[in-house]
């Protein structure tokens, strides 16, 4: 694996790279413009966002959010071990990171399931025309955050791997995103109205 020398401590430098921090902030922007629309919407229209919560599976959405929360855990312990050289903890690690978020998906797959199935799509009302955009959204941020790990989980399998900590630690960045980004849609969406 290859390593590179950063002074951490320095503010242009933080884990991953700043290119990596400067995405996490717009999205972090755009996915707070859109919560705060609905926030706005739904004081509107608050009899309507109420009956509409109403219809979603809030098990489904706690269970989505121990599956977020555990995988990024085991992402947090993962750029541990890479960092003491442990590279096949870490690749254990990683396999179990991107298990949990597969697992994100194959729920929320059901979940998007039984909306279309009862005739819940994004044109349904306003309520749910945010819930679509703001969950589609957020689970092609998940599918971008697999692809991106399993790049690296291979890349660190290589003999002769290129991909250094600074790679690991910005998919690992982007991985987070991901969880927070979910930990701001999930009250909103499923508890607030």
């Amino acid at each position: 694996m290859h390593n590179t020398t950063i002074d951490s401590k320095n503010i242009f430098y933080p884990p991953g790279g700043i290119l990596i921090w400067i995405i996490i902030f717009l999205e972090l922007i755009t996915f707070g413009a859109a919560l705060i629309a609905m926030a706005y919407y739904g004081n509107q229209e608050q009899e309507l966002f109420h009956n509409s919560s109403l219809k979603l599976n809030k098990t489904y959405g706690m269970i989505n959010t121990i599956f977020l929360l555990t995988s990024g855990f085991l992402m947090a312990i993962s750029v541990s071990e890479i960092k003491k050289g442990n590279t096949k903890k870490f690749n254990k690690l990683l396999l179990l990171t991107m298990l949990f978020g597969l697992f994100f998906l194959g729920l929320k797959s059901l979940e998007y399931y039984d909306k279309i199935t009862d005739g819940i799509g994004i044109g349904y009302n306003t309520f749910f025309t945010f819930y679509w955009m703001l969950t589609l959204f957020h689970v092609i941020h998940v599918i971008v955050g697999l692809v991106i790990l399993t790049s690296v989980y291979f890349g660190v399998r290589k003999e002769d791997s290129k991909t250094s900590i600074d790679d690991v630690e910005a998919s690992a960045a982007f991985w987070h995103m991901c969880d927070l980004i979910w930990i701001l849609l999930f009250p909103i969406i499923y508890l607030l109205f």
